[in-house]
């Protein structure tokens, strides 16, 4: 009784069966064009480089200490202003060098007269030598002391010098142009010779910006630096736009041997003082100019299992997978070496699902 309730069903759905069994399968529709933005790439001149952290450091650093001890007695400066050189800074109380250059003074003018009778004394004794009324013997012991005192006029002399020194020393004038550090100490103090920092001045345009590669790229920087190509650029991670070219200056004769670096060094003007002492900066060395490199933009490049690719748009507007050797970025943009001429079309984005021969449809940038 079950059987037969179900048979209608049962054969009705091979009915159903049996009726398609002569018809064909629809074929499944083309791929829709996937919608791609393009670029060709284009050639121009782009600079090879490094890019490293560099630390800027003062053209010229001098710490000021007084040449003699002495009470502080003025202050000629304000704290953090340009000075030029020869600007008077300090001043120290100066009575004890101007008692003592009077007392070398004296002692001086006491020896030289002395000197001078002494003098004196030679010529009438040379006078009595040749009329035999002196012997050789007082002839030389008068001409001994005339020596003696001369010597002691010309000690005499350098004690004054010495005098003076002391007492120009009571002046502190600034050495360089530059700009004045925070001062340490205040007027009334007393300052030790040679020990007491005053204060530090440093000289900020031009400016050095020093900064190290890595040893292994050493070869190739001394190749660029003996052909005397190499550039300096120089700038702010967080302000790319202010950066400034600068000149290569200096590298150093060794390797380091804790960090496996070379030391170089670049000078930079810096009359706006858009650099400071002490401040790190991103540092670009220019090695050459690449004449006329093939560029595409950074989105453009993919990365495989078999290495880096582009798309390329080929005519129908299909594309084809090539495989390229990609250089330096440039900014906004990427070199490519090998596998791409310029005024070809790659694909900028919409990379995703494509394949080599697949339908693309430009949409506009």
């Amino acid at each position: 009784m079950h059987f037969l309730r179900f048979l209608p069903i049962l054969l009705t759905g091979g009915a159903l069966a049996l009726s398609g069994c002569g018809r064909k399968a629809p074929q499944a529709s083309a791929k829709a064009p996937r919608p791609v933005t393009v670029a060709k790439a284009e050639t121009r001149d782009v600079p090879f480089y490094l890019d490293e952290i560099g630390n800027c450091t003062a053209f010229e650093s001098v710490i000021i200490k007084p040449q003699v001890s002495a009470a502080m007695i003025g202050i000629h400066f304000k704290d953090g202003a340009e000075v030029a050189k020869g600007d008077l800074l300090f001043t120290l109380d100066p009575r004890q060098f101007q008692a003592a250059l009077a007392k070398a003074r004296a002692t001086l003018a006491q020896d030289r007269a002395k000197a001078d009778y002494a003098l004196i004394q030679v010529r009438r004794n040379e006078d009595l030598r040749q009329k035999k009324a002196v012997s050789d013997q007082e002839y030389d012991s008068v001409r001994s002391t005339a020596e003696a005192a001369v010597a002691t006029v010309q000690a005499d002399e350098a004690a004054v010098s010495s005098a003076q020194i002391d007492l120009d020393y009571c002046q502190i004038r600034s050495p360089i142009g530059g700009r004045a550090s925070k001062r340490n100490v205040d007027q009334g103090n007393i300052v030790i010779s040679n020990s007491t920092s005053l204060l530090v001045i440093q000289r900020q345009d031009p400016i050095y910006v020093d900064f190290t590669i890595p040893e292994d790229v050493l070869p190739q920087v001394r190749h660029y630096f003996e052909a005397g190509t190499l550039k300096v650029e120089a700038g702010f991670p967080n302000d790319p736009a202010k950066k400034r070219e600068g000149k290569f200056d200096f590298l150093d004769s060794g390797v380091q041997p804790n960090s496996g670096t070379v030391r170089l060094r670049a000078l930079l003007e810096n009359k706006d003082r858009l650099f400071w002492p002490g401040q790190f900066v991103n540092v670009r060395l220019v090695l050459e100019t690449l004449k006329e490199a093939v560029l595409i933009p950074n989105e453009a490049l993919q990365v495989g299992q078999d290495g880096p690719f582009v798309f390329v748009v080929k005519t129908g507007n299909t594309v084809e997978l090539r495989r390229v050797k990609p250089g330096q970025r440039q900014e906004e943009s990427l070199v490519i070496k090998e596998g791409l001429k310029a005024g070809e079309t790659v694909v900028v984005t919409g990379q995703i699902a494509l394949s080599p021969g697949a339908a693309v449809d430009i949409l506009p940038q």
